[in-house]
């Protein structure tokens, strides 16, 4: 019987890589940094989706637009593109080399009061505060969970919601139904079919779906899912 792909991960494998790799854009893009067009094309099309779904992500009035950026790295995501959509952001990040890293690329968003807590912790070991969070942003992370603990996650996001709360997921997908895992850092990259099963199961419906557009063809496709709670 064939073992699943995310049988193989092993977490602490993976922090050994990370904690190696350069704290820069090129090191947490594996070599796709700024000599490159995958961060330039990835802020312009997660911009682009969430301009797209504004209409679904109102508010409660007197809410704070509160965000948490997982797996959040040296805080590219949140510098360069989080902080123009919401009021306030939490980072969640567990390599500390990373999180040194990510005080100096935020520090004029710390002093303009956008920054809220750094956590340097793991997915799997991060519980957020109830009705917290407006958006929980999770990109290019959730392969170092296995299935049934990026279930348990998910199931923890959705209690850390705002009323109207959405949570985005941004992967790479498989371009079959066959997951595949990745010894090099002890990842696993999903196929869609399973990513939807896995919010399926975590209680989640999937209001948008996008493909992300522009990046080299060497790369697996990127998705972008954007969820609420299915009982929503």
């Amino acid at each position: 019987m064939d073992v699943p792909a995310d049988a193989h991960i092993i977490y602490e494998d993976a922090i050994d890589y990370w904690t190696d790799v350069d704290a820069t854009v090129d090191g947490v893009l594996g070599g796709y940094g700024e000599d490159t067009v995958v961060p330039t094309m990835d802020v312009l099309g997660s911009n682009h989706f969430l301009r797209k779904l504004k209409s679904r992500m109102l508010p409660q009035q007197d809410s704070v637009k509160y965000a948490v950026d997982i797996g959040a790295g040296i805080g590219r995501v949140t510098k360069n593109m989080l902080h123009k959509h919401a009021a306030k952001i939490d980072l969640v990040e567990p390599v500390k080399p990373f999180v040194e890293q990510m005080h100096t690329e935020l520090s004029d968003l710390k002093s303009k009061g956008q920054i809220g807590e750094i956590y340097d912790v793991g997915m799997q070991d991060w519980t957020p505060e109830a009705g917290k969070y407006w958006l929980v942003w999770c990109q290019w992370c959730v392969g170092h969970l296995p299935d049934a603990e990026l279930v348990a996650f998910l199931k923890r996001c959705i209690v850390g919601l705002q009323p109207n709360g959405t949570i985005v997921v941004k992967e790479n997908n498989t371009p079959t139904d066959t997951d595949d895992f990745d010894e090099t850092d002890s990842s696993v990259t999903r196929s869609d079919a399973k990513f939807k099963q896995i919010f399926e199961e975590a209680g989640l419906k999937l209001i948008a779906c996008e493909r992300q557009r522009g990046l080299p063809r060497e790369l697996y496709p990127v998705r972008m899912y954007a969820l609420k709670p299915a009982s929503d």
